[in-house]
């Protein structure tokens, strides 16, 4: 399902106006070394998979469901690495803050397939070779892949607009 029943109904409520949304991200490797990327079909930017937090869910069980839906991947997650808030306008005009959680995840089983509406196509990235990214995809793989294993966050006064590109 590309957006919840609750986000459905919000939305006929305020319209495109900003929501504040909880969202996981997963940074996921193979056995190469190489990193999970999918597509996106609303805008065919790349990015790592990521996904709504739904009212009652925990994030890491949001984590393994998105990237199941996503992906067709069985993923555990490993650790927290990041913990960011950033904006994202869609095509259609709707506007929302996301408190982002990214997740370094260790893959169990499966094989990356398209498996829904949400991805146009999903690929594995050498590090070296990785398509061109937002701000907030290069982010969450930088926190997941840093040695310092605590994780990662934005300074406090820091805004999303200090974040380079």
């Amino acid at each position: 399902m590309a957006i919840p029943d609750y986000i459905m109904g919000l939305r006929k409520h305020v319209g495109h106006d900003l929501l504040w949304l909880p969202s996981v991200s997963a940074v996921v490797r193979n056995d190469a070394g190489e990193l999970l990327l999918g597509q996106r079909a609303d805008d065919g930017r790349w990015s790592v998979i990521s996904g709504f937090v739904e009212p009652g869910e925990q994030p890491a069980t949001a984590l393994v469901r998105e990237v199941r839906e996503e992906t067709g991947l069985e993923v555990a997650p490993v650790r927290m690495s990041s913990a960011v808030s950033h904006p994202h306008t869609y095509p259609n005009g709707d506007r929302c803050d996301y408190l982002n959680l990214g997740f370094l995840c260790r893959l169990v089983a499966g094989t990356a397939r398209v498996n829904d509406d949400e991805s146009l196509a999903v690929r594995w990235f050498p590090l070296d070779r990785l398509p061109e990214l937002d701000k907030h995809a290069l982010l969450v793989i930088a926190y997941a892949l840093r040695e310092n294993q605590l994780a990662g966050y934005l300074e406090p006064g820091t805004t999303w607009d200090d974040v380079p590109d």
